[in-house]
């Protein structure tokens, strides 16, 4: 069996050939019914793709993956490298090819996985934008009576923060999943995974005071919604959206670096680990798998560093 990997040349990568659209059908099929991945892991696996047989299509025309080596697979991890993607994202793409490789041995289509054969980059070394415990406060106080959902807005803020979820996961908190009472939320994160995070009194404030004032609002005469943040039609509110709150605010505050929801949960655990917070708590309230990924941030607070290194050093 030959998995043919020609698109056609006039058209984009969405435009591939019958054998590839059937295979990448399939196989997305298997990442989500046997691989148990979340939703957003399989669209960014499916991009992934697209742009590998983009590039095959531009330098490899004619080539059936059977016949690629990993000297082929090396150079288009060299053109990522090239394009100047953040590690972490040549690191998921690689991670697309093994996946994708991997059940084409299932299938028996090849017999060796070439892409087994690729180093990942080291995205250790990748330090997250961090804000500190001040900026952190002008941001969440930013939102005023000139929005349009101030207490929304803050209340997206205030989620991101105090339980260090990411954006996908507030996205899918529904009001029964908040626990005003206790101070904790439930939430979903990657490979539907459930955990429980402490919400903390003040955001549970804000979060209350929204869906007692504003909440109806948005709702008006419309079918009751069980999605905690909505959109100004009562929708789901989207990641997208609260990626556009999240710089929104930050440029009112005059951050104008790489600011996004996810800085807001490298804060939050920079912030724990700072004052004190055992490792393994932080692991858990992340949702991490590997307690590496979590060390990650004991690289990050520098000004505790500087302190520890002018208490102790001789000549600090």
């Amino acid at each position: 069996m030959v998995v043919s990997v020609v698109a056609s040349k006039t058209a984009g990568n969405e435009s591939l050939s019958a054998p590839w659209r059937e295979l990448l059908g399939t196989f997305i099929d298997y990442l989500r019914a046997e691989c148990g991945l979340a939703e957003n892991t399989v669209e960014a696996y499916r991009r992934d793709l697209l742009r590998f047989f983009g590039w095959l299509n531009q330098y490899q025309p004619k080539r059936s993956l059977e016949d690629l080596g990993i000297r082929d697979l090396s150079r288009y991890v060299a053109s990522l490298h090239d394009s100047s993607l953040a590690p972490t994202t040549i690191a998921r793409h690689i991670v697309s090819l093994r996946m994708l490789y991997r059940y084409l041995q299932l299938e028996g289509v090849i017999k060796d996985s070439q892409a087994d054969l690729l180093d990942r980059p080291r995205t250790w070394q990748r330090i997250p934008s961090v804000l500190g415990p001040d900026r952190v406060d002008q941001l969440l106080q930013s939102p005023g009576p000139e929005d349009p959902f101030p207490l929304r807005d803050r209340a997206v803020l205030e989620l991101l923060y105090a339980t260090g979820c990411r954006a996908s996961e507030i996205a899918g908190l529904g009001v029964d999943d908040v626990k005003f009472d206790t101070g904790f939320c439930r939430c979903v994160g990657k490979g539907d995974k459930e955990r429980v995070v402490p919400l903390g009194k003040p955001a549970a404030r804000i979060v209350r005071n929204y869906c007692e004032q504003e909440r109806p609002r948005i709702l008006k005469k419309r079918l009751e919604s069980n999605w905690l943040l909505l959109s100004a039609r009562a929708k789901k509110l989207s990641r997208i959206v609260i990626w556009r709150i999240v710089k929104k605010y930050a440029l009112r505050i005059g951050v104008r670096s790489k600011i996004s929801p996810h800085s807001l949960r490298h804060s939050f655990a920079t912030h724990l680990l700072a004052g004190g917070a055992d490792l393994r708590v932080v692991q858990e309230m992340l949702g991490h798998a590997s307690i590496a990924t979590t060390q990650l941030y004991t690289h990050v607070d520098h000004s505790r560093l500087k302190a520890i290194h002018r208490q102790f050093h001789p000549r600090g």
